[in-house]
């Protein structure tokens, strides 16, 4: 699932339709933007990925951070 897209103009679930998502086990993993999260602050995409570190740890590959959203952080 793209989240806003390379130019941020893709569509994007709310945070809330995120949320749901990785609830109901739709969605395992989060992947972030090199050296970050990915996503600019102050759009939907931004408090996804906002959201995403704040209740997953993050696991760094080449880089590039990868949430596991099977594994809340407790």
């Amino acid at each position: 699932m793209a989240i806003g897209g390379f130019n941020g103009t893709d569509p994007t679930p709310t945070l809330t339709e995120f949320e749901a998502i990785v609830n109901a086990g739709q969605i395992h993993y989060y992947i972030g933007g090199r050296g970050g999260l990915g996503a600019g602050s102050g759009s939907t995409g931004g408090e996804i990925a906002t959201w995403v570190n704040q209740h997953f740890a993050a696991q760094t590959v080449d880089g590039v951070a990868i949430y596991d959203l099977t594994a809340p952080i407790s």
